[in-house]
């Protein structure tokens, strides 16, 4: 298979299973100027599909950049009103949502974390309505990357310049299962067994799980109405998307007060153009009471400062320490790469969907149940070849679910 062809499949994959565009439907792409000749297949893609309108938000990485260093203090507390209207007529539209990732991960590297922050929470206070409609998974969405010339370097140091976008392509392909014969028919099959691993867990109702691995030893409560999710996600209507692709976990919620000890980071954390590594946090009825970086430790502070909400998780997933992605030895630099090469958590917002009946339910409704609620969702990596994880059943007995990172059942 050629590179041009890897690519009109990989173009394909996100619009037909990713997204899973239907006949007359809109779609927004969210995506930066490093991508616009494949965001150009996919928009073919997607017209092909049937889809009725494709709308187009590019970004730059330089004028983004410009903005955080030249902007008027007073502006990293507003945020355009006319972003929130787009995004809202694309929900009453039931329209598509697909981001095309290809963010350098050192973009705001020396940039004052008072401005991201300020920014990151105008964002999340402004786009409420936006941010339900994707935990409560209204609307079909997808999050697929591509490599820019400045991610390429970060990931591939020792590479010569010339060779460092074609190895980060071919690496993104293979997370993709794209040149292995039916890309579609693969997801399927992948999906289904990831449906399966999650069905499992939920046969076994875990009422807590409890990580060990060096520098970490936490406890987290389940509720009992939690439900175990793959990466293949359905709208009200009926619609399956895959929401990160590539995906390799199983995940659900944790009990908003019922976290406590500590747990360690394996993997960098890219956040917000900048990176957050060798950290530890500790908690305490399900708020962290300790937080310690030796690299980023002033965003992270900020990070768990956001909202009320930002000091407590929202998600549990699972993910074998000798995933496809894992095992390439590779690391991205790259959320969407990283956390589905380990297991994770996520501080801030919990999805509704992993709680029997929780899509139907409001904010202050979900507070009441111990779910958490924040404007932040931000998943971080603890998992490693030495972790293990028992789950504890309702009659205090432990079932070991990880032994040295991988599956015990």
């Amino acid at each position: 298979m050629t590179f041009g062809e890897k690519l009109e499949q990989y173009a394909e994959l996100a619009v037909k299973v990713g997204v899973n565009i239907q006949k007359g439907q809109y779609l927004l792409i969210n995506t930066s100027t490093d991508t616009l000749d494949f965001t150009r297949i996919v928009v073919k893609k997607a017209y092909e599909a049937g889809a009725g309108r494709v709308q187009v938000n590019l970004t730059d990485p330089i004028i983004t950049r410009e903005f955080y260093e030249h902007g008027a203090e007073e502006e990293f507390n507003k945020y355009p009103k006319w972003i929130v209207a787009q995004r809202d007529e694309l929900i009453e539209r039931k329209g598509a949502l697909l981001w095309i990732d290809a963010e350098d991960p050192d973009l705001l590297a020396g940039i004052a974390t008072s401005r991201i922050s300020a920014q990151q929470k105008a964002a999340g206070n402004a786009l409420v309505r936006y941010r339900k409609a994707i935990m409560n998974d209204d609307i079909a969405w997808s999050i697929i990357a591509v490599p820019s010339k400045k991610w390429a370097a970060k990931v591939f140091p020792d590479l010569p310049e010339s060779e460092q976008m074609i190895a980060l392509w071919e690496a993104i392909f293979k997370t993709v299962r794209i040149g292995e014969g039916d890309a579609v028919e693969k997801w399927r099959h992948h999906i289904n067994n990831l449906e399966n691993r999650a069905q499992q867990l939920n046969n076994k109702k875990f009422t807590k799980l409890h990580y060990k691995a060096p520098g970490t030893d936490l406890t987290i409560e389940l509720p009992e109405k939690h439900v175990w999710l793959s990466g293949g996600s359905n709208t009200p209507e009926g619609t399956t998307f895959i929401a990160n692709m590539p995906t390799e976990e199983v995940f659900t919620l944790p009990s908003k007060y019922g976290v406590n000890g500590v747990v360690s980071n394996t993997k960098p954390l890219a956040y917000q153009g900048n990176i957050i590594d060798k950290f530890s946090l500790t908690f305490e009825k399900g708020k962290i009471v300790k937080a310690e970086a030796e690299v980023g430790n002033e965003l992270l502070q900020e990070l768990i400062s956001t909202d009320e909400g930002s000091c407590y998780l929202g998600e549990v997933a699972l993910v074998p320490h000798e995933s496809p992605i894992s095992t390439s030895g590779i690391l991205y630099y790259n959320t969407l790469f990283d956390e589905n090469a380990s297991n994770h958590l996520a501080i801030g917002e919990a999805y509704p969907t992993c709680y029997e009946g929780g899509r139907e339910l409001q904010d202050g409704q979900l507070e009441s149940l111990g779910i958490n609620v924040s404007v932040t969702h931000v998943d971080f990596m603890i998992g490693s070849g030495e972790m293990d994880i028992d789950g504890i059943l309702p009659d205090g007995t432990e079932q070991p679910i990880f032994r040295k990172g991988n599956w015990a059942f």
